[in-house]
């Protein structure tokens, strides 16, 4: 089914899940990770309209196109991605324990299109919008926050009701439900929400489902998995996102749905696949770690979020969530919008993302890794904790011109081994399911499973100096060594504001997450 990673894998028949129905009424497009899709007549009425093309105009990576110049693949063949991927995966379980899962047409019919919509409320500039610019401007509106996943659901009820596209009340409750659960049972502040709590959250829903649907509970995991993070999106994005930054990807999903098994209502691996499975979370963290904190990335992220947040009073941008028939309309062209804007009101705005066209960006200062010991105590770090640590003399620090990124990067089940929460088989004439322990795998495997990176930016160049030494008394009032491994930067004459601080060294952190060697390099941006 065309080429994965490094093109040396080839993955079932393209045919696989649309063998039963009249192809004549599917539609074939050609995709570039998975080769060709058939998109199936129920799932084109959702394709056609405005609300699901939006996703052309929404980056999957958002700003990270500035540092990666190929990361410019939007959410939309991301979720061609996920919808092809679900169906290939329940139709495998189908053909290998159909008659003991009982998977019907409906719950094939239902995954996919569940698949295919799990992003359709997805706010612009990857998942900035949603975690750093909505929580800035609605902090005084305890009910005015929407995840992506929320908007989602709400975004199915629009399409459906404004295109009356004709389709049963059970499978969008069904969908909206499997959308639903990607934001009920996600992993906050480092703990796990558990599996009876997840049953009542669903069940006293206006999501929640018949109970013959809830009992195949292996369904839901498919899409967007909130017991062990193995899931069809993660085997799309990471393939995608490492193909389009150019980086090697040597994960191979497609040895995981061949393999997998369900055992006792959830999708089980077979036990030599436990590496495998390892490498799909050291991937991502990777993924993470280059490219989507890249710190020029971040520092891009950072203006844009002012930009819009200035911008916010005079366009009502955060407003949009409120209503389906308006949020729609919200993507990625916004920057453009406020940059060609003559309006007086957005000049702050339009002077921030002149500055990004012109690459004179916040400046990064330095950068360390929380030690290990004091992770589980950590609280965020803030623009006043740094100007708090100024000594007297030189420039007086306010808090407007710091920024502060406290970036946290895990396995995603936070200082928990992934591998814990996964069970396992031995063969195919077993039955019985089993996890993996810490002393039963690797000692070349990490023995800390998540980092937190704090990071500081100074918005002026002038300041970066000054903003470097009042970071490194924070480190020293606050854990009694320099934790920073860069060396302080210092001002060096130039005739533009972004060539006046002395680049930083770019000798990187190795910190307890990555004592495990990771096979995928990163192209150096010229610009480091």
């Amino acid at each position: 089914m065309g080429a994965f990673c490094d093109g040396d894998f080839t993955f079932s028949s393209n045919y696989s899940f649309v063998c039963s129905q009249d192809m004549r009424f599917s539609k074939n497009v050609h995709d570039n990770v998975h080769g060709s899709i058939y998109l199936d007549p129920l799932c084109l009425k959702f394709i056609d309209t405005e609300q699901f093309q939006r996703l052309r105009e929404l980056k999957q990576l958002g700003m990270a196109h500035m540092v990666y110049p190929g990361a410019v693949h939007s959410r939309f063949e991301h979720s061609l991605g996920v919808y092809w991927l679900a169906g290939e995966a329940v139709h495998k379980l189908k053909i290998q324990q159909g008659s003991e899962l009982g998977i019907d047409r409906f719950d094939m019919q239902t995954l996919k299109l569940a698949g295919l919509l799990h992003d359709i409320g997805h706010g612009p500039f990857s998942h900035l919008f949603e975690r750093e610019f909505l929580p800035e401007v609605l902090r005084d509106q305890n009910d005015g926050y929407r995840s992506h996943e929320q908007m989602s659901v709400e975004m199915v009820d629009y399409i459906v009701d404004e295109h009356q596209i004709d389709i049963d009340a059970e499978t969008v409750k069904t969908v909206k439900t499997v959308i639903k659960r990607t934001d009920v049972i996600t992993l906050f502040v480092g703990a796990l929400v558990c599996a009876t709590d997840q049953e009542m959250i669903l069940a006293s829903s206006k999501y929640a489902t018949t109970k013959s649907i809830r009992e195949k509970r292996f369904l839901y995991d498919i899409v967007a998995n909130g017991r062990n993070g193995i899931d069809v999106d993660k085997f799309d994005y990471i393939v995608r996102d490492c193909r389009a930054c150019g980086l090697g990807c040597n994960f191979q999903f497609q040895r995981l749905m061949e393999s997998m098994r369900v055992l006792g209502d959830e999708i089980c691996y077979r036990a030599k696949d436990y590496l495998t499975i390892h490498k799909l979370f050291a991937t991502r963290a990777d993924l993470y770690r280059t490219v989507y904190t890249h710190a020029k990335v971040k520092a891009i992220d950072l203006m844009v979020v002012d930009a819009l947040v200035s911008a916010n009073n005079y366009l009502q941008i955060a407003s949009h969530i409120q209503d389906p028939s308006e949020y729609w309309k919200l993507d990625d062209t916004i920057i453009k919008t406020i940059e060609t804007a003559p309006d007086q009101e957005l000049k702050e705005s339009r002077d921030l993302i002149l500055r990004i066209r012109r690459r004179d960006l916040y400046q990064f200062c330095n950068e360390y890794a929380v030690p290990k010991d004091k992770l589980e105590n950590f609280k965020k770090v803030t623009a006043r904790d740094i100007v708090c640590s100024q000594k007297n003399g030189g420039a007086t620090l306010r808090e407007e011109d710091v920024v502060v990124s406290n970036v946290r990067i895990d396995l995603t089940r936070g200082k928990h081994n992934p591998l814990e929460s996964i069970k396992f088989f031995k063969d195919y004439d077993s039955d019985e399911k089993f996890s993996i322990s810490d002393d039963r795998i690797s000692h070349l495997l990490p023995s800390s499973y998540q980092d937190m990176i704090v990071r500081v930016y100074s918005k002026k160049p002038e300041l970066v100096e000054v903003i470097s030494e009042a970071f490194e008394n924070f480190q020293l009032k606050t854990y009694g060594i320099k934790a920073q491994v860069h060396a302080t930067p210092e001002k060096k004459d130039g005739c533009n504001a972004s060539s006046n601080s002395k680049r930083v060294d770019r000798m990187k952190v190795v910190p307890a997450l990555y004592a495990y060697t990771l096979e995928i390099s990163r192209p150096l941006d010229p610009r480091d």
